[in-house]
Protein backbone atom coordinates (compact mmCIF):
# COMPACT_ATOMS: atom_id res chain seq x y z
CA UNK A 1 0.00 0.00 0.00
CA UNK A 2 1.74 3.41 -1.11
CA UNK A 3 1.93 6.55 1.34
CA UNK A 4 -0.66 7.95 -0.96
CA UNK A 5 -3.31 5.53 -0.48
CA UNK A 6 -2.57 5.20 3.28
CA UNK A 7 -2.89 9.29 3.38
CA UNK A 8 -6.52 9.20 1.82
CA UNK A 9 -7.43 5.75 4.00
CA UNK A 10 -6.43 8.08 7.10
CA UNK A 11 -8.33 11.07 5.75
CA UNK A 12 -11.73 8.79 5.42
CA UNK A 13 -11.28 7.22 8.88
CA UNK A 14 -10.98 10.70 10.16
CA UNK A 15 -14.30 12.04 8.25
CA UNK A 16 -16.13 9.03 9.41
CA UNK A 17 -15.58 9.13 13.14
CA UNK A 18 -16.19 13.04 12.75
CA UNK A 19 -19.80 11.94 11.00
CA UNK A 20 -20.01 9.54 14.18
CA UNK A 21 -19.64 12.77 17.00
CA UNK A 22 -22.02 15.25 14.72
CA UNK A 23 -25.07 13.67 16.46
CA UNK A 24 -23.47 14.61 20.11
CA UNK A 25 -22.31 18.59 18.29
CA UNK A 26 -25.78 19.03 17.78
CA UNK A 27 -27.17 18.09 21.15
CA UNK A 28 -24.58 20.64 22.47
CA UNK A 29 -25.16 23.19 20.15
CA UNK A 30 -28.55 23.15 20.22
CA UNK A 31 -30.42 23.67 23.29
CA UNK A 32 -32.85 20.52 24.38
CA UNK A 33 -36.62 21.35 23.61
CA UNK A 34 -39.43 20.73 26.05
CA UNK A 35 -41.93 18.49 25.13
CA UNK A 36 -45.14 19.49 24.20
CA UNK A 37 -47.99 19.04 26.64
CA UNK A 38 -51.99 18.35 27.35
CA UNK A 39 -54.33 21.07 26.99
CA UNK A 40 -54.90 20.94 30.50
CA UNK A 41 -51.03 21.87 30.91
CA UNK A 42 -51.97 25.62 29.10
CA UNK A 43 -53.78 28.24 30.03
CA UNK A 44 -57.57 28.53 28.66
CA UNK A 45 -56.50 31.33 26.06
CA UNK A 46 -54.37 28.41 24.09
CA UNK A 47 -56.47 26.00 24.18
CA UNK A 48 -58.51 24.74 21.19
CA UNK A 49 -61.63 23.05 20.96
CA UNK A 50 -60.91 19.23 20.63
CA UNK A 51 -57.06 19.43 20.45
CA UNK A 52 -55.39 17.62 23.29
CA UNK A 53 -52.54 17.70 22.99
CA UNK A 54 -49.57 18.53 21.30
CA UNK A 55 -49.36 22.08 23.06
CA UNK A 56 -46.03 23.68 23.29
CA UNK A 57 -45.43 25.00 27.38
CA UNK A 58 -46.09 28.64 27.86
CA UNK A 59 -42.94 30.93 29.11
CA UNK A 60 -40.07 29.34 27.77
CA UNK A 61 -37.76 31.51 25.87
CA UNK A 62 -38.25 33.07 22.41
CA UNK A 63 -35.06 30.95 21.14
CA UNK A 64 -36.95 27.60 21.73
CA UNK A 65 -40.50 28.85 19.76
CA UNK A 66 -38.50 29.54 16.67
CA UNK A 67 -36.63 25.90 16.83
CA UNK A 68 -39.92 24.80 17.75
CA UNK A 69 -40.08 24.94 13.84
CA UNK A 70 -38.44 22.11 13.41
CA UNK A 71 -40.52 19.79 16.54
CA UNK A 72 -43.67 18.04 15.90
CA UNK A 73 -46.39 20.17 17.78
CA UNK A 74 -50.48 21.19 16.92
CA UNK A 75 -48.55 24.21 14.95
CA UNK A 76 -46.44 23.05 12.98
CA UNK A 77 -48.57 21.76 10.19
CA UNK A 78 -50.10 25.81 10.43
CA UNK A 79 -46.53 26.88 10.18
CA UNK A 80 -45.03 24.70 7.64
CA UNK A 81 -47.74 25.28 5.15
CA UNK A 82 -47.45 29.31 5.15
CA UNK A 83 -43.96 29.02 5.38
CA UNK A 84 -43.63 26.91 2.16
CA UNK A 85 -46.43 29.41 0.61
CA UNK A 86 -44.69 32.11 1.16
CA UNK A 87 -41.56 30.64 -0.45
CA UNK A 88 -43.60 29.63 -3.62
CA UNK A 89 -44.64 33.21 -3.94
CA UNK A 90 -41.03 34.56 -3.81
CA UNK A 91 -39.31 32.47 -6.22
CA UNK A 92 -42.06 32.61 -8.47
CA UNK A 93 -42.00 36.46 -8.55
CA UNK A 94 -38.44 36.21 -9.10
CA UNK A 95 -38.35 33.60 -11.77
CA UNK A 96 -41.84 35.84 -13.22
CA UNK A 97 -39.38 38.74 -13.06
CA UNK A 98 -36.71 37.35 -14.64
CA UNK A 99 -38.50 36.12 -17.58
CA UNK A 100 -40.60 38.81 -18.51
CA UNK A 101 -37.82 41.80 -17.52
CA UNK A 102 -40.89 42.82 -15.12
CA UNK A 103 -39.21 47.18 -13.54
CA UNK A 104 -41.42 48.90 -11.36
CA UNK A 105 -43.20 51.23 -13.17
CA UNK A 106 -47.00 52.87 -12.90
CA UNK A 107 -48.22 50.01 -14.91
CA UNK A 108 -46.80 47.32 -12.45
CA UNK A 109 -47.06 48.94 -9.01
CA UNK A 110 -50.11 47.45 -8.32
CA UNK A 111 -48.68 44.03 -8.95
CA UNK A 112 -45.61 44.78 -6.60
CA UNK A 113 -48.33 45.91 -3.94
CA UNK A 114 -49.54 42.70 -4.14
CA UNK A 115 -46.89 40.51 -3.85
CA UNK A 116 -45.77 43.14 -0.79
CA UNK A 117 -49.63 42.19 0.66
CA UNK A 118 -49.08 38.32 0.21
CA UNK A 119 -45.57 37.77 1.44
CA UNK A 120 -47.31 40.23 4.27
CA UNK A 121 -49.93 38.13 5.30
CA UNK A 122 -47.92 34.41 5.04
CA UNK A 123 -45.02 35.92 7.12
CA UNK A 124 -47.39 37.38 9.73
CA UNK A 125 -49.23 34.40 9.86
CA UNK A 126 -46.39 32.13 10.08
CA UNK A 127 -45.00 34.14 12.87
CA UNK A 128 -48.22 34.19 14.64
CA UNK A 129 -48.49 30.59 15.11
CA UNK A 130 -44.92 30.05 15.54
CA UNK A 131 -44.49 32.17 18.23
CA UNK A 132 -47.86 32.40 20.15
CA UNK A 133 -47.26 30.76 22.41
CA UNK A 134 -44.95 32.26 24.23
CA UNK A 135 -47.43 34.31 26.67
CA UNK A 136 -50.50 35.77 26.86
CA UNK A 137 -49.32 39.11 25.77
CA UNK A 138 -47.47 37.39 22.76
CA UNK A 139 -50.64 35.29 21.81
CA UNK A 140 -52.56 38.44 21.46
CA UNK A 141 -50.06 40.93 19.70
CA UNK A 142 -49.17 38.11 16.94
CA UNK A 143 -52.35 37.80 16.05
CA UNK A 144 -53.40 41.58 15.97
CA UNK A 145 -50.64 41.25 13.92
CA UNK A 146 -51.86 38.20 11.70
CA UNK A 147 -55.18 40.47 11.07
CA UNK A 148 -53.30 43.14 10.29
CA UNK A 149 -51.36 41.14 7.11
CA UNK A 150 -55.48 39.69 6.30
CA UNK A 151 -56.56 43.21 5.75
CA UNK A 152 -53.51 44.18 3.65
CA UNK A 153 -53.82 40.75 1.46
CA UNK A 154 -57.68 41.86 1.07
CA UNK A 155 -56.66 45.71 -0.95
CA UNK A 156 -53.96 43.99 -2.31
CA UNK A 157 -56.28 41.91 -4.10
CA UNK A 158 -58.64 44.62 -4.58
CA UNK A 159 -55.89 46.55 -6.74
CA UNK A 160 -55.14 43.73 -9.02
CA UNK A 161 -58.23 42.26 -9.80
CA UNK A 162 -59.42 45.96 -10.45
CA UNK A 163 -56.84 46.96 -12.45
CA UNK A 164 -55.58 43.74 -14.55
CA UNK A 165 -58.77 41.41 -13.96
CA UNK A 166 -62.11 43.49 -14.58
CA UNK A 167 -64.06 43.77 -17.56
CA UNK A 168 -65.30 47.39 -18.60
CA UNK A 169 -69.03 46.31 -18.14
CA UNK A 170 -68.05 45.49 -14.24
CA UNK A 171 -66.11 48.87 -14.15
CA UNK A 172 -69.26 51.26 -15.52
CA UNK A 173 -71.40 50.02 -12.35
CA UNK A 174 -68.58 49.57 -9.59
CA UNK A 175 -65.91 51.54 -10.68
CA UNK A 176 -66.21 54.92 -8.45
CA UNK A 177 -66.54 52.87 -5.27
CA UNK A 178 -64.57 49.40 -5.47
CA UNK A 179 -61.34 50.89 -4.42
CA UNK A 180 -62.88 53.05 -1.30
CA UNK A 181 -64.78 50.28 -0.31
CA UNK A 182 -62.23 47.55 -0.39
CA UNK A 183 -60.16 50.10 1.68
CA UNK A 184 -62.57 50.26 4.20
CA UNK A 185 -63.50 46.96 4.38
CA UNK A 186 -60.02 45.84 4.89
CA UNK A 187 -59.59 47.82 7.78
CA UNK A 188 -62.95 46.90 9.32
CA UNK A 189 -61.89 43.07 8.93
CA UNK A 190 -58.91 44.18 10.73
CA UNK A 191 -60.75 46.03 13.63
CA UNK A 192 -63.05 43.22 13.64
CA UNK A 193 -60.96 40.07 13.99
CA UNK A 194 -58.53 42.45 16.80
CA UNK A 195 -61.77 43.01 18.85
CA UNK A 196 -63.35 40.04 18.98
CA UNK A 197 -59.97 38.27 19.86
CA UNK A 198 -59.49 41.12 22.68
CA UNK A 199 -63.51 41.44 23.55
CA UNK A 200 -64.06 37.55 24.16
CA UNK A 201 -62.69 34.89 26.25
CA UNK A 202 -62.39 31.32 25.72
CA UNK A 203 -64.84 29.21 25.38
CA UNK A 204 -66.04 31.60 22.39
CA UNK A 205 -69.25 32.29 22.21
CA UNK A 206 -70.93 32.42 18.52
CA UNK A 207 -70.39 36.05 18.44
CA UNK A 208 -66.97 36.62 17.83
CA UNK A 209 -67.18 34.45 14.83
CA UNK A 210 -69.88 37.37 13.56
CA UNK A 211 -67.26 39.66 14.70
CA UNK A 212 -64.92 38.50 12.62
CA UNK A 213 -66.65 36.66 9.56
CA UNK A 214 -69.29 39.54 9.00
CA UNK A 215 -66.49 41.98 8.06
CA UNK A 216 -63.93 39.74 6.62
CA UNK A 217 -67.02 38.20 4.52
CA UNK A 218 -68.13 41.46 2.88
CA UNK A 219 -64.32 42.45 2.30
CA UNK A 220 -64.33 38.96 0.26
CA UNK A 221 -67.51 39.46 -1.65
CA UNK A 222 -66.66 43.22 -2.92
CA UNK A 223 -62.73 42.23 -3.40
CA UNK A 224 -63.67 38.72 -5.79
CA UNK A 225 -66.55 40.88 -7.72
CA UNK A 226 -65.25 41.74 -10.62
CA UNK A 227 -63.89 37.89 -10.65
CA UNK A 228 -67.13 36.98 -10.80
CA UNK A 229 -68.44 39.21 -13.17
CA UNK A 230 -65.77 37.81 -15.18
CA UNK A 231 -66.68 34.43 -14.95
CA UNK A 232 -70.46 34.92 -15.87
CA UNK A 233 -69.31 37.06 -18.78
CA UNK A 234 -66.15 36.06 -20.34
CA UNK A 235 -65.22 32.60 -22.38
CA UNK A 236 -63.44 30.17 -20.06
CA UNK A 237 -61.07 29.25 -22.51
CA UNK A 238 -59.22 31.93 -21.48
CA UNK A 239 -56.47 30.51 -19.26
CA UNK A 240 -56.81 33.16 -16.75
CA UNK A 241 -60.63 32.38 -16.02
CA UNK A 242 -59.93 28.93 -15.04
CA UNK A 243 -57.35 30.01 -12.48
CA UNK A 244 -59.98 32.85 -11.18
CA UNK A 245 -62.48 29.73 -11.01
CA UNK A 246 -60.13 27.68 -9.15
CA UNK A 247 -58.65 30.22 -6.74
CA UNK A 248 -62.84 30.80 -5.76
CA UNK A 249 -62.78 27.05 -5.07
CA UNK A 250 -59.97 26.96 -2.82
CA UNK A 251 -61.53 30.10 -0.56
CA UNK A 252 -64.68 28.41 0.13
CA UNK A 253 -62.85 25.34 1.24
CA UNK A 254 -61.03 27.13 3.24
CA UNK A 255 -63.60 29.66 4.84
CA UNK A 256 -65.61 25.99 5.45
CA UNK A 257 -62.45 24.13 7.53
CA UNK A 258 -61.99 28.00 8.94
CA UNK A 259 -65.83 27.91 9.99
CA UNK A 260 -66.28 24.71 11.08
CA UNK A 261 -63.68 22.39 13.50
CA UNK A 262 -64.14 19.26 11.40
CA UNK A 263 -62.58 16.61 11.64
CA UNK A 264 -61.59 16.87 14.90
CA UNK A 265 -65.07 17.38 16.30
CA UNK A 266 -65.68 13.53 15.69
CA UNK A 267 -63.06 12.90 16.90
CA UNK A 268 -61.55 14.53 19.75
CA UNK A 269 -57.60 13.96 19.99
CA UNK A 270 -56.98 11.95 17.10
CA UNK A 271 -56.31 15.09 14.91
CA UNK A 272 -53.94 16.92 17.18
CA UNK A 273 -50.74 17.00 15.48
CA UNK A 274 -52.03 16.21 11.64
CA UNK A 275 -55.27 16.97 10.21
CA UNK A 276 -57.21 19.20 12.19
CA UNK A 277 -59.35 22.30 10.76
CA UNK A 278 -57.21 25.17 10.70
CA UNK A 279 -54.44 23.25 8.98
CA UNK A 280 -56.69 22.22 6.26
CA UNK A 281 -58.22 25.91 5.96
CA UNK A 282 -54.74 26.57 5.48
CA UNK A 283 -53.36 24.34 3.06
CA UNK A 284 -56.55 25.47 0.94
CA UNK A 285 -55.68 29.27 1.61
CA UNK A 286 -52.45 28.66 0.24
CA UNK A 287 -53.46 26.86 -3.06
CA UNK A 288 -56.15 29.87 -3.25
CA UNK A 289 -53.25 31.81 -3.17
CA UNK A 290 -51.08 30.49 -5.92
CA UNK A 291 -53.94 29.93 -7.86
CA UNK A 292 -54.61 33.64 -7.84
CA UNK A 293 -51.08 34.60 -8.59
CA UNK A 294 -50.62 32.79 -11.85
CA UNK A 295 -54.24 34.22 -12.77
CA UNK A 296 -52.67 37.73 -11.81
CA UNK A 297 -49.72 36.77 -13.60
CA UNK A 298 -51.50 35.62 -16.96
CA UNK A 299 -53.89 38.86 -16.64
CA UNK A 300 -50.90 41.08 -16.19
CA UNK A 301 -49.13 39.86 -19.35
CA UNK A 302 -52.62 40.21 -21.34
CA UNK A 303 -53.32 43.36 -20.50
CA UNK A 304 -50.25 45.67 -19.47
CA UNK A 305 -50.07 46.89 -22.42
CA UNK A 306 -53.28 48.86 -22.71
CA UNK A 307 -53.64 49.47 -18.79
CA UNK A 308 -52.58 52.90 -19.29
CA UNK A 309 -55.12 53.38 -22.05
CA UNK A 310 -57.78 52.51 -19.79
CA UNK A 311 -56.51 54.28 -16.39
CA UNK A 312 -55.07 57.23 -15.93
CA UNK A 313 -51.65 57.83 -13.96
CA UNK A 314 -52.73 59.80 -11.46
CA UNK A 315 -55.70 57.01 -10.63
CA UNK A 316 -53.36 54.14 -9.99
CA UNK A 317 -50.75 56.49 -8.31
CA UNK A 318 -53.89 57.25 -5.88
CA UNK A 319 -55.43 53.65 -5.65
CA UNK A 320 -51.76 52.74 -4.59
CA UNK A 321 -51.11 55.14 -2.26
CA UNK A 322 -54.28 54.01 0.05
CA UNK A 323 -52.18 50.80 0.54
CA UNK A 324 -49.62 51.99 3.08
CA UNK A 325 -52.15 54.02 4.46
CA UNK A 326 -54.20 51.37 4.95
CA UNK A 327 -51.39 49.44 6.85
CA UNK A 328 -50.83 52.22 9.01
CA UNK A 329 -54.69 52.80 9.93
CA UNK A 330 -54.74 48.68 10.63
CA UNK A 331 -51.16 49.14 12.79
CA UNK A 332 -52.44 51.98 14.42
CA UNK A 333 -55.81 49.49 15.29
CA UNK A 334 -54.03 46.85 16.30
CA UNK A 335 -51.41 48.73 18.39
CA UNK A 336 -54.39 50.12 20.38
CA UNK A 337 -55.93 46.50 21.31
CA UNK A 338 -52.66 45.50 22.28
CA UNK A 339 -52.04 48.28 25.04
CA UNK A 340 -55.85 47.72 26.51
CA UNK A 341 -54.95 44.05 26.84
CA UNK A 342 -51.56 44.85 28.10
CA UNK A 343 -53.55 47.12 30.80
CA UNK A 344 -56.04 44.18 31.02
CA UNK A 345 -53.01 41.08 32.15
CA UNK A 346 -51.59 44.18 34.86
CA UNK A 347 -54.89 44.25 36.15
CA UNK A 348 -55.23 40.76 36.20
CA UNK A 349 -51.53 40.58 38.08
CA UNK A 350 -52.25 43.01 40.49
Amino acid sequence: MTSATLERFSILSLSAQQLRRLPQLLERCLPAMPSTVKDLDVPRLFREPYILSGYRPVGQEWRFYFLSLFQQHNEALNVWTHLLAALAVLLRFWAFSETNGLLLDVSSLPLYLYILSVLTYLVCSVLAHLLQSHSELAHYSLYFMDYVGVSVYQYGSALVHYFYSSELAWQETFAPLFLPGAALLGWLSCAGCCYAKYRYQRPYPVKRKICQLIPTGLAYLLDISPIAHRLQTCSWSEPAVCLHALQMVFFLLAAFFFSCPVPERFFPGRCDIVGHAHQIFHLFLSLCTLSQLEAIFTDFLGRRDNLLLRYDRGEILVASASFPFLMCCSLLTAAYLRRNVELRLRKKEN
